[in-house]
């Protein structure tokens, strides 16, 4: 128990300092949320001082590290209602999936044919890039069950492209053509991280801020059927290998049997509880204000403890591969999204 609440204690401190970090105007500006600062720390308080008080705080780091982010998933859905649909229409809603969809196909396609990378590896590229940024990435760990330096270089990938993508995005909007609603969509459904749309849109004009935050959390949505669409195919995959071996030893089918019946991700079914309750507004404002803040702390806690798990030659190991697969989706997202906007635009207008 003192393990426990002592490795509460340390990924609390460090989620409370990250989040204040986060504040600070010069953070504001390059749209760093409190999650990437707060697993910037975690890696730097993991290669530094936690090896040295490791086996005193160990029982609490995993517990934020597993129970609490499956928690903090499921709150991420009071952030979201069911009406924003209606505030972006149905070419929001098909761009938005479009963009979705491709986005992790073809990280997972690139990522283990042309880039050589480890499937899970390219999987949480993928979903961060794909939807949320790194609540993204958090969300589909469970379920790929990926290695803490594997989520760490991931959620990387997504503050580098992201903050390239904030300051890059604004000086596009004169020479692209697009109406103030058309690039907020354009925005919304393209940049990585909520807090890097909000900047992004802001140096614009509050009205393609506000739209591409819309756009955005209609994306965020989305994270709930791709989590369920994941894991259905990672245990479709699991019972193929398993039938391939099926002259395995019962102890082994016991096991592949119990990998099968964990990948059920409860927490994408409570996350759509959580957003339907949240679009009937049954809850007072003030209560959902404050469910929002503790579920950022939560995230942030479990940041936290992924950082404090991460090793530096981890990462190191896994070599500018990451990077390149991430340029090449940032490009892809860039490019490919405002051909998709264009289209999807044209096709239902």
């Amino acid at each position: 128990m003192r393990a426990w609440w002592l490795g509460l204690a340390l990924t609390g401190a460090l989620a409370g300092i990250g989040m204040s970090v986060a504040q600070l105007h010069a953070m504001q500006r390059l749209g760093l949320s409190g999650l990437t600062v707060t697993i910037a720390l975690g890696i730097i308080a993991g290669n530094t001082l936690f090896p040295r008080i490791a086996s005193r705080t160990a029982a609490g780091v995993d517990f934020s590290k597993s129970t609490l982010l499956r928690t903090g998933i499921v709150l991420f859905g009071f952030r979201i209602t069911f009406q924003q649909i209606g505030e972006v229409g149905w070419t929001g809603v098909v761009i938005d999936a479009l963009m979705v969809a491709l986005t992790f196909l073809i990280a997972v396609q690139l990522g283990t044919r042309v880039f050589r990378l480890d499937r899970q590896t390219s999987m949480l590229i993928g979903a961060g890039s794909a939807i949320c940024g790194a609540a993204a990435v958090m969300a589909t760990e469970p379920i790929v069950r990926g290695q803490a330096h594997k989520v760490s270089v991931a959620v990387a990938t997504v503050v580098i492209f992201g903050t390239l993508a904030m300051f890059i995005y604004p000086p596009l909007y004169a020479h692209l053509g697009l109406s103030q609603h058309a690039f907020g969509i354009f925005a919304g459904s393209t940049i990585h991280e909520v807090a890097q749309v909000i900047a992004a849109g802001n140096s614009v004009s509050d009205e393609v801020a506000g739209i591409a935050v819309i756009e955005k959390m209609l994306r965020v949505m989305m994270l709930a059927p791709f989590l369920l669409l994941l894991s259905a195919s990672q245990s479709a995959r699991q019972s193929a290998g398993h039938a391939a071996g099926h002259g395995a030893a019962h102890g082994a089918d016991h096991g592949a049997s119990g990998a099968r019946s964990g990948l059920v991700p409860w927490f994408a079914l409570l996350f759509i509880a959580a957003s339907a309750l949240n679009s009937l507004q049954l809850l007072p404002a003030a209560f959902v204000g404050w469910l929002v803040q503790f579920d950022t702390l939560l995230l942030a806690m479990a940041m936290a403890a992924l950082g404090l798990r991460t090793h530096g030659g981890a990462i190191r190991q896994a070599g500018v591969k990451p990077l390149l697969l991430a340029a090449t989706l940032f490009v892809f997202l860039a490019v490919g999204g405002y051909a998709i906007n264009r289209m999807v635009t044209h096709w239902l207008n």
